[in-house]
């Protein structure tokens, strides 16, 4: 509020109207005057008042049958009731119909200061609440804006995600061809192994680019792509390799399913190469979650790694592996007591906390 407030006193008593003036203009006041209830609203209807004085008793209708249609108006200032029934009967009426607060009008010199404190609350209160909805319109502003970015960036990030997606699903198709071309089988199944890789990343891409959420990934539903992808390449590559799975339902962090998928890869080619050499059998995948941790099993029922305690297989496939599983603090665990091979990756659903730095 600018400048001198400005009160609007509405009362039939022109007297009483000059000398509430009078001693209002004194205490810092601007003050305006109306004669009956119609008076003072075509007044408030032009703006302007920052704080209404109204009587009760007034000819036509009383002043409670007024404040009735002062709240009807736009942005409406605080009502102080005055009234000259000692009963509280009227003043509890106004305090229930909206006033700010009430002055009991009588013949004594308390009452102006007694109208000037009932103001000055009236104004305090009304400047409380203009600077709370302007408070309230600003966080939810902050808000909306806050909203709109991270749409916005949702976005981005979903288009990218779609980008990355078709570009690796190009270098798999170029793989691909370059195998088909490549007469060495030791190529052919390197190159393979290479398109396996480059899939599992892809797919990550491609969940994330047609989901709501891109801060996280069904797991199984990753899982459960991805292995029929390597079922679909192990008909041509493998002769068939029947690829068995049954996946809890799990989300984890996008970077996390990647590392995870592409153990499983490396996994399940090992076994659809080297655990049937006479012949086709099955690989079976696991995905369980539970009591705070996830385990991925791949196991088959092949010819087993006899007493060599090696969780995986050699070469780059293995270190990839244990590099990966480094990344997901995942324990291998290798069950001798299988007749075939059976590998579990094992690691905590929630990411461990990074220890804080050492302070220097």
């Amino acid at each position: 509020m600018d400048g001198q407030p400005v009160v609007l006193y509405i009362d039939d008593d022109a007297g009483l109207c000059r000398l509430a003036d009078k001693d209002l203009t004194r205490h810092g006041y601007r003050v305006e005057t109306a004669g009956d209830g119609e008076a003072g609203l075509a007044r408030l209807r032009a703006g302007g008042i920052d704080v209404v004085a109204l009587d009760h008793h007034m000819p036509g209708r009383t002043g409670l049958q007024i404040m009735a249609e002062i709240n009807t108006l736009q942005d409406a200032p605080p009502v102080v009731y005055v009234t000259g029934e000692a009963q509280g009967r009227v003043a509890i009426a106004a305090l229930k119909a909206g006033a700010a607060d009430y002055v009991i009008k009588e013949a004594s010199e308390d009452f102006f200061p007694l109208l000037r404190a009932a103001i000055a609350s009236a104004l305090a209160a009304r400047a409380l609440k203009r600077a709370h909805d302007r408070a309230e319109a600003e966080v939810r502003e902050a808000r909306d804006r806050f909203q709109a970015l991270a749409e916005e960036r949702a976005l981005i990030i979903q288009e990218v995600n779609h980008r990355v997606g078709n570009s690796l699903q190009l270098v798999a198709s170029l793989l691909n061809m370059q195998a088909a071309a490549h007469p060495d089988t030791g190529v052919k199944s390197a190159l393979a192994a290479a398109v396996g890789r480059v899939m599992a990343v892809s797919q990550v891409h491609r969940r994330l680019y047609t989901s709501d959420d891109v801060h996280s990934v069904a797991l199984d539903l990753y899982l459960g792509s991805l292995i029929e992808d390597l079922a679909r390449t192990s008909e041509t590559d493998h002769e068939g390799g029947q690829i068995i799975h049954r996946l809890d339902s799990v989300a984890i962090r996008p970077d996390r399913a990647v590392a995870l998928g592409v153990i499983m890869t490396e996994l399940i080619l090992n076994a659809l190469k080297y655990a049937y050499p006479d012949g086709i059998g099955a690989v079976r995948v696991f995905l369980v979650a539970g009591d705070g941790s996830i385990a991925l099993t791949v196991e088959d029922d092949g010819i087993g790694t006899g007493t060599d305690n090696r969780p995986v297989g050699t070469g780059l496939g293995r270190r990839i592996i244990q590099a990966l599983a480094g990344k997901l603090e995942a324990a291998i665990e290798h069950d001798l007591q299988h007749s075939g091979t059976r590998i579990t990756i094992r690691f905590p659903e929630i990411e461990p906390r990074m220890a804080p730095a050492a302070m220097g």
